[in-house]
């Protein structure tokens, strides 16, 4: 839409689109750069994906792990990316993420109160690469009350699987894997988090979540918080619908605000930081990914691809379009959608294909888990879903992903239909659990045959479980010889669904080293920007360690808005 014709209904320095980490990030470094800002969010609730993540920032080289005794350079971090990510994305841009990750977690702990931890025992998700680190890289915000945020807590996105059911109390990265091991300190934190949740009546008489936030909720509960000290409004129910251009540049935008149309001019630029596709199947199939024809993905409602559109729409070049951050899931009953991070990868469980076989290292990275289970499906054995495996003990000792640990809470206490739906099947033999899955029971028999065999042993020559500190994190340390192998002996027996989700997509508008969208010639389209999952990721179609989306986002963002208020040059130097 050219500029020509438009009336403009107001105007500001810098327009951002989307409000999840990515999106909050770069308006609050615009404000505190000097430049007047307006956050767009399109749905009736901000936080984006971010508020339903882990809330993990994965960032070289930062000063929370050196302080922790684990060393890290650029060298190492350059190493390492180029290794992981590979020749597709340029050195430059790499380089720009590794130098400004740092120096954007410092900006924000100054200027938005957002202090992150580093998580020290998290391996980079390759730490046989050249440059991997054995932890450190991966970090998380501090806790947070929601309370510090005021009304404006009724308008954060919150997971559904947090709304109800036993797990309602917040936890952190590093308290969840003392939880899941169940250890002495596990069982102190978990107690503790109940008592706080429990004996908070006055927030459980009025059914609201737990205000002590962690994870994805802690950080965009701080950020909504430095928007708030930066006076930078925020519109709810706020849809992008098309970029204004004059001579070329990005001047502005087209929004339907709650049903009104308005334009809106950016005197210094846009930033799209609308998360990507994940909840369209029909883009998603233009581009080689979902050939199933459906969605398993934990991306926010909303997240359709609108900046994409846009983006071509002024010329626009597109990158990494059949990738996601795919990580295994499961689908409750009522169709709602959780990713199996870390419970795929504890002892004494295995995942099976629909010929009773096992396919995988359950306890790999999760993207490559599920780039495992398409290039099986891919052979004619239908892996979706596929299922996970596991025995009494595992059951009772583990929180298998949704599934709360037996001596917490038994299976008269789980919801009826998550038995009667074929969610979770139990069984008190092999052969009959097999045919609750509808597989071979023979396959199945002989394949946890041989995985109890690989189990004794503690090496398991088909897939290499266990064989990587990575794989070794969500294991237990009880478990000899191998923390992430155990047999599966004990009745009853148990199989989850699981299916190929994902974190959200990973393809977007292509973007140079200060963020700026590129067109099809390879220029920089003036006056516009995009980070996070609208963008072609730095990572390219890798996944080199926990918080690879929104460490990205957020620094990419930041780059943005600083390039935008005149503090980065072209080169990217300041």
């Amino acid at each position: 839409m050219s500029a020509e014709t438009i009336h403009w209904h107001t105007e500001t320095d810098f327009i951002v689109v989307g409000s999840g980490a990515g999106g909050m990030t770069g308006a609050v470094v615009a404000a505190a750069s000097g430049l007047e800002v307006l956050l767009l969010e399109k749905t009736d609730q901000f936080g984006g994906t971010t508020a339903l993540s882990g809330g993990v920032a994965w960032i070289p080289n930062n000063p929370s792990m050196k302080r922790g005794g684990i060393d890290d350079s650029e060298a190492d971090a350059l190493a390492y990316l180029k290794n992981v990510v590979g020749p597709n994305v340029p050195e430059s841009k790499l380089i720009s993420y590794i130098r400004r990750g740092p120096e954007m977690l410092a900006f924000m702990e100054q200027h938005g109160d957002l202090p992150f931890e580093a998580a020290l025992q998290y391996s980079d998700y390759y730490p046989d690469a050249p440059g991997a680190k054995p932890g450190g890289r991966s970090m998380e915000p501090k806790p947070i009350s929601r309370r510090r945020i005021g009304r404006h807590a009724d308008e954060q996105r919150f997971p559904d699987f947090l709304k109800s059911g036993f797990m309602r109390f917040a936890i952190t990265v590093r308290e969840s894997r003392e939880v899941m091991d169940m250890t002495l300190k596990g069982k102190f934190y978990m107690l503790r988090n109940m008592l706080c949740f429990y004996l908070d009546i006055a927030s459980r008489l009025k059914g609201l979540p737990d205000n002590r936030q962690t994870l994805g909720r802690a950080l965009v509960v701080r950020l909504r918080r430095a928007m708030m000290n930066h006076n930078i409004p925020l519109w709810l129910e706020a849809q992008a619908q098309t970029l204004v251009t004059e001579n070329g540049r990005v001047v502005g935008l087209e929004v339907n605000h709650k049903g009104q149309r308005k334009c809106i001019r950016a005197r210094r630029g846009v930033l799209f930081a609308a998360g990507g596709m994940g909840q369209n199947v029909d883009l998603r199939q233009q581009h080689g990914q979902l050939p199933t024809g459906e969605t398993f993905s934990s991306d926010a409602p909303g997240n359709v691809g609108d900046a994409i559109r846009m983006g071509q729409e002024v010329g626009a070049e597109l990158a990494f379009m059949g990738s996601a951050w795919w990580t295994p899931s499961v689908k409750f009953p009522d169709g709602s959608v959780l990713a199996l991070i870390s419970g795929k990868s504890l002892p004494g469980s295995v995942f099976i294909d629909g010929s009773g076989r096992r396919f995988c290292n359950e306890a790999a990275p999760y993207e490559d888990v599920i780039k495992t289970l398409w290039a099986n499906h891919r052979k004619g054995i239908n892996s979706v879903p596929c299922h996970m495996v596991f025995d009494a003990r595992a059951r009772r000792e583990y929180l298998m992903g949704p599934v709360t640990p037996g001596k917490v809470q038994g299976d008269a206490q789980l919801p009826e239909d998550w038995f009667s739906s074929g969610f979770l099947c139990k069984a008190d033999t092999l052969a009959e659990l097999a045919a609750q899955m509808d597989v071979d029971s023979e396959a199945l028999a002989a394949s946890i045959e041989r995985h109890n065999r690989y189990a004794l042993e503690g090496k398991d020559p088909d897939f290499h479980r266990g064989e990587k500190a990575i794989d070794r994190y969500y294991g237990d340390e009880s478990i000899k010889p191998n923390p992430s192998l155990a047999p599966i002996v004990k009745a009853p027996f148990y199989a989850l669904k699981v299916y190929p989700g994902d974190l959200g997509t990973k393809g977007g508008l292509k973007t140079d080293e200060l963020g700026r969208v590129l067109n099809t010639q390879g220029g920089a389209i003036a006056g516009l920007y995009a980070t996070g999952n609208c963008s072609g990721a730095v990572m390219g179609d890798s996944y080199p360690g926990a918080g690879s989306t929104i460490g990205p986002a957020m620094t990419f963002a930041y780059i943005a808005a600083r390039h935008a208020a005149g503090f980065l040059k072209e080169t990217g130097h300041d």
